[in-house]
């Protein structure tokens, strides 16, 4: 069992825990089973507080782990037994925080655990997407943290961050991360563990967006689908909720289905829901397909949707905690074995690229890589100054990448043709460095190209041999135009070559980019 550098339980808790772990839940097509072969089926509560329902941002960047406050899981561990529970969702965790007292009480009530990837400040944004060196090491991150907890199933690389035909574009940035944590978890860990994404249920891109992150290379496609879907209000039906054209959809998927969020309080909110929906998903006409699902959620707030209220550090169960409680009692799916189950499903054709999915699916952005990123800025001539805020990075990016737009290509990404710049996962100041040693050099290094006043200045550029070595691999791999993403190195997109620029004594490929949102609309990423 892996515990983290901050642990301060005694080892008593920790040879406790270890005597006690729950049977790691394994995948075989698309079921979920123990290891002893019986299948799983998900009976979840969605337990964090101040988490927005359907993936809408509550509006803070600050969080609270729920999952590092022992007194707290002390307190509702025994309730969410009393539910019935075998999974609880959390939306995100401090991967630099202790996490073994509340796993272990989880652990001990027979409670596994599926967890987000990302947090408020740290997450693929769905109106300017990118997936760079700071969020793989946020995600990354979260894996090692709980990774070495046997009730810890996996995680979500993404939470509705395409929720309409509008922002498509964003899902090709999740699923590479998807296909980089899945890398990071083959690399690090013995076991299986999933990553998958939580989507919402719009109608315009509900079936484009479920073969797409199923489509393709299965070592970058999800190993499960969650599905936040609040179709079912009070008194209705399999077939007026549209559960049947759910079941319908995803009999041929080939992985895992399950709901990620549920629990519709309309029209009497929160305490009036009667939960027939939790008695039809663990009923014959769901289980053969569905594989459970997850209650949205456990603590009362302001958007009504809670099963408890917390006072100070009490906890109220509120009347629609008892309905739910009958009504999983009252539940009997029938299971399937894993030794009689032969999958036969495939994966899905990915979609194609048509006005309301813009995304190819043969291409992903490049797998970041901080040590490449490095190298290039301390190869760079001119770079941002030292002082420069943050905040006033978007003005240099909108006036660079619109008086001299190929000064971009490097940084940019096209969703559509699959082609991304070598340095389009770099962080922030990484990329405004190389996009002002492009302009600096476009103008033939003349003076005062490199001082935008006083916001950028001359550094003495440097490579030494491995960097020379990464740069070099990374210009060979972007001038490769053969096959789709390279998930072996990944340092760069297959894409086609333009021109050379010099970086110290070393050429390297500059690439043409369709680039989304360059120019005077550039929002600095």
């Amino acid at each position: 069992m892996r515990f983290s550098k901050t642990s301060l339980v005694s080892a008593s808790l920790l040879l406790g825990q270890a005597a006690a772990e729950l049977p790691p839940i394994v995948m075989k097509g698309s079921k979920f089973f123990y290891e002893n072969g019986t299948q799983f089926f998900m009976k979840g509560v969605a337990y964090q507080q101040d988490s927005a329902a359907s993936g809408q941002s509550t509006g803070s960047s600050k969080y609270s782990d729920p999952l590092a406050d022992p007194a707290s899981c002390r307190r509702d561990v025994p309730l969410l037994k009393q539910l019935r529970t075998n999974t609880i969702r959390t939306y995100a965790i401090d991967p630099t925080k202790n996490h073994d007292e509340c796993m272990k009480l989880l652990d001990d009530a027979g409670i596994y655990v599926i967890s987000d990837l990302s947090e408020p400040s740290l997450s693929v944004n769905r109106d300017d997407p990118k997936w760079d060196v700071e969020l793989l090491k946020r995600y990354t991150d979260v894996v090692d943290a709980l990774s070495g907890y046997s009730n810890v199933i996996g995680f979500f690389a993404g939470n509705e961050v395409t929720n309409n035909a509008t922002n498509t574009d964003a899902s090709a940035y999740v699923k590479a991360a998807v296909r980089d944590t899945k890398n990071h978890i083959k690399a690090t860990t013995k076991r299986w563990l999933g990553v998958g994404y939580a989507a919402n249920d719009d109608a315009d891109i509900r079936e484009n967006i479920a073969k797409y992150f199923n489509c393709g290379n299965q070592s970058e496609a999800i190993d499960y689908w969650g599905y936040n879907i609040y179709s079912w209000c009070g008194e209705s039906s399999f077939t007026d909720s549209g559960y049947d054209k759910q079941v319908e959809f995803f009999k041929g998927y080939s992985v895992p289905v399950f709901f990620a969020e549920y629990g519709c309080n309309i029209p009497h909110g929160a305490e009036g829901r009667i939960w027939e929906e939790t008695t039809a998903l663990y009923s014959d006409k769901m289980t053969g397909v569905i594989s459970g699902g997850i209650v949205y959620m456990y603590h009362q707030e302001e958007n009504d949707y809670g099963l408890v209220q917390i006072k100070g550090s009490t906890a109220s169960k509120l009347k629609d905690f008892d309905t739910l409680s009958t009504a999983m009692a009252s539940v009997r799916p029938s299971p399937t074995q894993m030794d009689a189950y032969n999958p036969t499903n495939s994966p899905a054709a990915c979609p194609t690229v048509n006005s309301k999915w813009v995304v190819s699916g043969d291409r992903l952005p490049p797998t970041p890589n901080n040590d490449l990123c490095e190298c290039m800025y301390k190869s760079l001539t001119c770079v941002p100054s030292d002082n420069l805020k943050t905040t006033d990075f978007g003005k240099i990016f909108n006036y660079v990448c619109d008086q001299t737009p190929e000064a971009c290509d490097g940084i940019n990404g096209n969703v559509t043709s699959g082609v991304y710049g070598p340095f389009s996962m770099c962080g922030d100041k990484q990329k405004l460095g190389y996009i002002l040693n492009e302009y600096y050099n476009s103008q033939n290094q003349a003076s005062g190209a490199c001082e935008f006043k006083g916001q950028a200045t001359i550094q003495a550029a440097e490579a030494d041999d491995r960097c020379k070595a990464s740069l070099a691999e990374a210009s060979e791999a972007a001038s490769n135009t053969q096959g789709g993403s390279e998930t072996s190195k990944n340092i760069a997109v297959p894409i086609p070559m333009k021109h050379l620029f010099t970086i110290g004594d070393l050429a390297v490929g500059a690439y043409v980019v369709v680039a989304m949102g360059v120019g005077a609309g550039m929002v600095l990423l």
